[in-house]
């Protein structure tokens, strides 16, 4: 049972609940707009409240925009809400293998201590090495851009620096997007969530009928990306055959969750490795460069805290060079501004759940099947649970003296990484890329504009993961002139 009613009255059924006007067959499926998703159902909570009903074709949703309600559904995974059917459904059609992402059940248990194993802090420490330089690629390219006068598409070189980095620190594999005029295997990558995203609030499934030249490039891109895959698993089971002594010093994350699966009874064989690589390599990318574009910009429209995050990176990092993992946990303020940054611009604003049993949340019967999609945001931005909500201040990230900045209160309601047994696993190895990235910026360059082509604010573009549109960056290399 997730919740219980706090009174003795009539639990409410999906019937009794308000909700938007939908239309026969479809409900409201027709009115629902993929790429901005989050923003209709935010907008619908002011209407309707923190619970109401959507119809999705055949499927019923239950909207929850409550933290407290939403934390208890994420806690009540695996055991009384699973990841949907229909995920399940468009990633199997799409030729993908499943990894820890879209598991349920005892193939989920079995996938997440296997890619927990690989998160350990330990292995990413020794990993760091690889980051460092995939971080000194990224440099050079704004060196580049910096001595031409040139824009900086913020959102596509941190994505090219996530992938370089991901492949690195988890393949051992050198991926080098940054120094290549080639989009190489981003250029594949970049077609699966969107495409994911999309067909699940499809009103119908035209791509089974009539192809489109892009579902033939998704094709394509798919297979590009599966071959890529077990190119990385041949490539690590080949290490560790030729260095049996990679089994007990792992020098990646694919080689730890190989030995991960190849211990008795795991239950585990490259088919699911093969899902989890991908996961990262897709969840990886995203979120993470995402996060980034967002971070960027923020701290330019708060010029204190980005003259604050400047300071701190070139204190710390004095000699310009990519920071050492110690010298990492050493960046609080610029962690602060990360964590506030996913509080205000969540790369993960929804979160769709389907339940596996008959229960509750608050005064609400939640019957088996029933999907519950949850509002990440709405509470996190409320003047009622945060205080001076729609600023940006990372202080209410740091100790609890800043008066009216409480750092509990801000954890508790924003949960960027998801709650509960499901918990991002990658969540420690995100915050180590995002500290990277913006130490070798803030340290080795001055921020001279960040901005939209228009001047307007960048619209928030939802495709699993929600993107900045148009956000371009101009620098020059600190301690020049011009």
């Amino acid at each position: 049972m997730t919740t219980a009613p706090t009174t003795a009255t009539r639990l409410r059924e999906f019937d009794d609940l308000p909700g938007p006007r939908g239309v026969p067959v479809f409900g409201n499926l027709l009115q629902v707009d993929s790429t901005r998703l989050h923003l209709q159902l935010e907008q619908w909570c002011e209407v309707y409240g923190p619970i109401y009903k959507l119809r999705l074709g055949p499927r019923s949703a239950v909207v929850v925009g409550d933290h407290e309600l939403i934390a208890a559904a994420l806690r009540d995974r695996p055991d009384g809400f699973r990841r949907t059917t229909k995920l399940e459904q468009v990633w199997t059609e799409l030729g993908l293998t499943g990894g820890v992402f879209g598991a349920n059940g005892e193939s989920w248990r079995r996938q997440r201590r296997m890619v927990m194993a690989a998160f350990d802090p330990g292995h990413v420490r020794r990993y760091h090495p690889a980051l460092q330089r995939v971080a000194l690629r990224l440099v050079e390219r704004w060196q580049q851009a910096a001595r031409q006068g040139a824009a900086i598409d913020l959102r596509e070189d941190l994505m090219r620096f996530t992938v370089d980095a991901i492949a690195g620190l988890a393949f051992g594999a050198e991926v080098n997007t940054l120094q290549s005029g080639e989009d190489v295997i981003q250029e594949h990558l970049n077609r699966l969530f969107p495409a994911v995203f999309k067909r699940i609030f499809a009103p119908l499934p035209t791509w089974r009928w009539f192809p489109s030249a892009e579902d033939r490039a998704l094709v394509r891109s798919v297979a590009e990306v599966n071959a890529a895959v077990d190119g990385f698993i041949a490539q690590g089971r080949k290490r560790l055959q030729e260095n049996p002594a990679l089994r007990e010093h792992p020098s990646n994350l694919l080689e730890a969750m190989l030995v991960a699966a190849d211990e008795p009874d795991s239950g585990m064989d490259d088919r699911q490795v093969a899902g989890n690589v991908l996961t990262m390599l897709l969840a990886g990318e995203d979120t993470t460069a995402n996060t980034l574009a967002w971070m960027i910009h923020l701290l330019w429209q708060n010029p204190d805290a980005l003259a604050k995050a400047t300071a701190e990176a070139r204190r710390v990092c004095a000699d310009g060079q990519p920071p050492t993992i110690d010298q990492i946990g050493q960046l609080d303020y610029i962690e602060a501004c990360a964590h506030e940054s996913m509080r205000l611009k969540p790369v993960a604003p929804q979160n769709t759940m389907q339940a596996l049993r008959d229960t509750t949340l608050g005064d609400v019967h939640i019957p088996a099947g029933m999907l519950v999609m949850a509002v990440m945001r709405r509470d996190a931005v409320s003047e009622a649970h945060v205080h001076d909500a729609a600023r940006f201040s990372p202080e209410r990230w740091l100790a609890d003296d800043h008066p009216n900045q409480s750092a509990s209160a801000a954890k508790r309601i924003s949960m960027p990484f998801g709650a509960g047994p499901r918990i991002c696993p990658g969540r420690y190895l995100a915050l180590v890329e995002i500290k990277m990235a913006m130490a070798v910026l803030l340290s080795r360059f001055d921020i001279l504009d960040v901005g939209t082509a228009t001047g307007e604010e960048p619209r928030e573009l939802l495709q699993l993961a929600m993107a900045p549109v148009g956000l371009k960056m101009r620098v020059r290399e600190h301690g020049t002139s011009g």
